[in-house]
């Protein structure tokens, strides 16, 4: 806050410029208002000029306060309490770019099955509203294949099939539009599409349909899930014939597994700097036993004050952590080993619908 101290105005110290302590204060002591003088320029219209701009100042402050507790109380809102799938602890954001709007292009699930716990993120071409259509045909139809196929190569033609329904769907719906003159843009739709398989023992193996690579928190390491080249996005272009599986890095007890959509890697700050996730992520995990809600925190809270408020994409990170019980070496199994504790039934997937 900016104080303003009633009194008369200093002078300055007898012999140092001043004409001492009752000298009087003439407009020539100050070049501003001289030059505002010699424009024409009185001094009342200067005074109001400063009056305002030293308002304008303190609304200024007022406002990047309010923005930046605003940036916190939304962080805080968005982070969910983490969940448990089959030992996993899981936590989960989504931002919408669309103004106002709670929905937008990205997805993402998780779910227990027979086959392990199987995961799915995506990011639909476009942002905001339009693009909730086709997250719904995705999410419909992992919901659909997640727990029938015995393999991720199944699953992966399961959503194909179910983008194609939705773009001739989308087809026929704008071809009836096109007669009044409506663009016809069907061609372009896309979506990109990570599934991933964590077996009991932390095995870990993926189908990429060019999403960015999550990165695994181990120790105090942040590395890329894999390397490997991934497909095409779905919609242009039919799967190949061949789907080999990429065999990951081990989901271990107490590593974190980070996904998030491009929206996370593209955000940029008012100089055009692209948001430094993997040094963001490496900095998370060197803190003690990350909680997958202490990623979060740490990832938007770097992500808000690099953007300067909300980012200009859809942003979706989904956090898993493998709490499960460390295998116990033969000589301490005295008995029976205890199973991790199950926290949610195949039959009862953790969803995150759009």
């Amino acid at each position: 806050m900016i104080r303003f101290k009633g009194g008369a105005p200093r002078t300055g110290r007898p012999g140092a410029g001043s004409r001492g302590p009752n000298a009087s204060w003439r407009p020539d002591h100050c070049p501003l208002l001289r030059r505002a003088l010699a424009c024409g320029l009185p001094p009342t219209v200067l005074g109001a000029l400063g009056t305002g701009l030293a308002l304008h100042v303190g609304r200024s402050l007022l406002r990047e306060v309010r923005r930046n507790r605003t940036i916190a109380r939304t962080a805080q809102r968005m982070l969910r309490p983490p969940p448990r799938v089959d030992g996993l602890a899981v936590a989960a954001v989504r931002m919408s770019a669309g103004r106002g709007a709670r929905i937008g292009g990205d997805l993402y699930e998780v779910a227990a099955t027979e086959y392990g716990v199987r995961v799915v993120i995506g990011d639909v071409r476009g942002h905001g509203p339009a693009a909730a259509p086709t997250v719904d045909a995705v999410l419909a139809g992992f919901r659909e294949a997640v727990h029938d196929e015995p393999d991720l190569a199944g699953v992966l033609r399961r959503l194909e099939r179910a983008m194609d329904r939705h773009l001739r769907e989308r087809a026929h719906a704008e071809r009836l539009a096109a007669r009044a003159g409506h663009a016809f843009r069907t061609a372009e739709e896309f979506v990109t599409v990570l599934l991933l398989e964590i077996l009991p023992d932390g095995e870990t193996r993926a189908l990429n349909c060019g999403h960015p690579w999550p990165h695994l928190l181990s120790g105090p390491r942040a590395e890329p899930l894999a390397r490997t080249d991934p497909l095409p996005p779905l919609g242009p272009f039919p799967l190949p014939a061949d789907l080999p599986v990429v065999v990951c890095a081990p989901l271990l007890p107490g590593d974190t597994l980070v996904l998030h959509t491009d929206g996370a890697e593209d955000a940029r700050d008012p100089a055009g700097r692209f948001f430094p996730l993997p040094e963001v992520l490496a900095s998370a995990a060197r803190e003690a036993a990350p909680t997958p809600q202490a990623v979060l925190q740490t990832v938007l809270t770097a992500l808000f004050h690099h953007t300067g408020g909300p980012p200009e994409d859809d942003v979706a990170l989904l956090v898993l952590r493998n709490e499960r019980p460390s295998p116990r070496i033969p000589s301490e199994a005295g008995g029976a080993a205890r199973s991790g504790t199950t926290d949610l039934s195949p039959a009862n997937p953790l969803r995150h619908p759009a």
